[in-house]
């Protein structure tokens, strides 16, 4: 969860042949490998899954429900599973490429999902295993955030282990996904 929290803050960006896309992550959620029963890698190690057993610091990249490329950050050593999944961002460049790409509410809303990343981004599965260090996607450090304007919360989107404390988001965020939470989380530490 230590990766999920310190992800809070920094910026993704992405240069595409449209120009720059950049946002601040707001909101993330932690998935801890072939011991969590809601990660892609509970079942063991697939073609699908297999970026997440790679170095920390890639993109494991998923089509979900047919509809949406998710973005993760992978966060573990190598063979051990784990990422974290960006679930929103503020977005700070690229908003008319972004609306481009389907989304015409309001600018804080863009990427507010892990769906409406992908699809803000232009993301697809060639961005799967893309090295965030080198390349057209980075994250770069942005502005920490305290641990008082941090909520950690159960996860959404999710059918087993919803229950534990892997939801990291910026308090008063207007991009933050479904289901804000109000209050900072006792301690705002924390894959």
């Amino acid at each position: 969860m230590i990766v999920a929290r310190d992800l809070l803050g920094r910026i993704l960006s992405y240069r595409t042949p449209d120009g720059l896309l950049a946002g601040r992550i707001v909101e993330t959620e932690a998935y801890t490998g072939e011991a969590d029963p809601a990660s892609h890698a509970f079942r063991g190690r697939t073609a699908r899954n297999a970026v997440m057993f790679g170095a920390a610091g890639h993109a494991y990249v998923y089509f979900s429900y047919g509809v949406h490329y998710c973005l993760n950050v992978t966060a573990d050593a190598p063979g051990v599973a784990g990422a974290v999944l960006l679930r929103a961002l503020e977005p700070l460049a690229g908003m008319d490429v972004m609306r481009r790409h389907g989304d015409h509410g309001p600018e804080a809303r863009l990427l507010s999902g892990p769906g409406k990343i992908g699809r803000g981004f232009g993301l697809t599965l060639k961005d799967n295993g893309r090295d965030f260090t080198r390349g057209p996607l980075g994250l770069a450090a942005g502005t920490p955030v305290p641990d008082g304007q941090v909520a950690i919360t159960r996860r959404i989107g999710i059918s087993r282990a919803v229950d534990l404390p892997y939801r990291f988001s910026v308090l008063g965020s207007k991009s933050v996904s479904g289901g804000a939470p109000t209050l900072p989380s006792p301690r705002g530490g924390g894959k």
